[in-house]
């Protein structure tokens, strides 16, 4: 499986793109079997919350194989490989378990507040006034159907990849640091909607969040960050040059 022209032509312009059907059913059921095995058995400590909110749940899940093959054994590794070129992506050993809790009955909701990966918050597992662009890519895989906004929804922020990319030629990667740049988005946040198995596959640099649930079920969701194989390498040189590591839509862009 690969990507259409028209869903590379959307995932150049806006930033993402949505593939829908790659994770089948039997597979969604094994990941949300192994999560809420493990929610049952071992719970959560209140004061660890920040931490599995900024980094993951269930931790001991996370490289496990119904977690894993999400990825490994479905059509997602295919399809980010035609966007990044045969070879470039190893398989993956690790999958971000993002649970979206409701919100108390009773409270509206909040606008998304958007962030970009990589930003020391001392929360996410990097010190506050840190900056490491560590993947190329974010594939999103929905375990839960999310028929509605405001339940905990995947959200991006169109064409900030391309904002971004012009706002770091001229003023370095090193603001960073400091932390979120304000700067306005270009265009409203989408959140993502959609079936299980569904997956949301963005840009690196693309202003992304997760919205309030105010939905009476807990959103499900696991989190791979794909890596062009010299993105070590690359390093922050692809945030002034955001289409190095995604050869399988330079013939897109060259026309």
């Amino acid at each position: 499986m690969q990507f259409s022209r028209e869903q590379k032509l959307h995932f150049i312009e806006e930033g993402y793109v949505v593939a829908r059907g790659v994770v089948p059913q039997l597979m969604i059921n094994e990941a949300l079997r192994a999560i809420n095995n493990h929610l049952g058995d071992e719970g959560m400590n209140h004061d660890d919350l920040p931490i599995m909110r900024s980094q993951t749940y269930c931790r001991p899940v996370t490289t496990s194989m119904p977690i894993t093959d999400l990825a490994n054994r479905t059509p997602l590794l295919p399809l980010a490989l035609s966007l990044m070129g045969e070879g470039n992506i190893k398989e993956q050993g690790y999958g971000q378990i993002g649970l979206r809790f409701p919100s108390p009955i009773g409270t509206s909701p909040g606008e998304p507040h958007g962030h970009l990966d990589g930003i020391g918050s001392g929360l996410n597992g990097s010190e506050q006034g840190t900056y490491s662009r560590g993947f190329t890519a974010l594939a999103v895989v929905l375990l839960n159907d999310l028929p509605e906004p405001f339940s905990g929804n995947f959200t991006v922020w169109p064409r900030t990849h391309k904002m971004f990319e012009d706002y770091f030629k001229e003023h370095g990667t090193d603001v960073l640091k400091d932390g979120q740049p304000k700067i306005e988005a270009p265009l409203p946040p989408v959140q993502i909607t959609g079936k299980a198995g569904d997956v949301c596959f963005t840009h690196h640099q693309l202003k992304h969040s997760a919205a309030p649930n105010t939905s009476a079920h807990i959103r499900y969701g696991i989190i791979f960050r794909l890596s062009h194989k010299d993105a070590k390498e690359n390093g922050v040189k692809s945030m002034t040059d955001i289409w190095m590591e995604y050869p399988g839509l330079q013939e897109l862009l060259n026309e």
